[in-house]
């Protein structure tokens, strides 16, 4: 899996002390999630316990095995804890967590159940036929206003969000026509990885619906 790019240690900005981001550390790629995070300013703390959710303003679900992270949840005593923070605080599912968060998977294993896809695992094949495509995203100009690029999605492994039923909406889609982002209020959900790319466009986007106010 390929890795962000880091900025020179001078160059990455102090954290937030009054705005901390979670990121699930229990399996897969929160350490990507990390380093954009820190490269835009935000503090973040890796959760693996329910107290670890204590005064957080959103959390991040990564990429991984959702199965899994599914079972780890259960393990650690996790899972009504998460579910009760995304009732009330912004979430995002990238890949894997995007399968957390949904409220089915088409299979019997531990979900979120928050937001209103359906979702169809490794639906474009095995991590041989990963892939990377520019895909228009129109809802990121709410943070990036004069950037008319596509997104460059990175897909590995990746689930398809077969249904999104409202609330939720759809936020981008292949040309094609199938879903691969969607949002719920505060939930997001991407079937690709922004994390291992050099735009923070939707970290941004995220961080947005969080409540983050960047010029505070």
């Amino acid at each position: 899996m390929p890795a962000p790019n880091l900025l020179p240690p001078e160059k990455v900005p102090p954290p937030r002390t009054d705005f901390t981001v979670g990121v699930l550390a229990l399996q897969g790629s929160f350490w990507e999630h990390e380093v954009v995070l820190r490269e835009i300013g935000v503090a973040v703390r890796e959760v693996r316990r329910p107290a670890d959710l204590d005064g957080l303003a959103g959390l991040i679900i990564p990429g991984g095995e959702s199965t899994t992270i599914g079972k780890l949840a259960v393990a650690f005593d996790l899972l009504e804890p998460l579910r009760a923070f995304g009732r009330d605080h912004a979430i995002w599912g990238t890949c894997a967590g995007a399968i957390f968060l949904s409220k089915d998977a088409r299979r019997d294993q531990p979900l979120l159940g928050l937001m209103d896809i359906t979702v169809e695992r490794n639906a474009f094949g095995r991590q041989v036929a990963s892939f990377e495509v520019d895909i228009p995203v129109p809802a990121l100009k709410a943070v990036a206003p004069d950037d008319d690029r596509p997104f460059h999605a990175i897909f590995i492994r990746a689930p398809l969000i077969e249904t999104v039923t409202p609330p939720a909406e759809v936020l981008a889609t292949l040309e094609d026509g199938r879903i691969v982002a969607a949002r719920q209020g505060h939930l997001l959900a991407t079937a690709f990885h922004p994390e291992l790319t050099d735009d923070t466009r939707f970290h941004r986007y995220f961080l947005h619906l969080a409540g983050w106010e960047p010029d505070r």
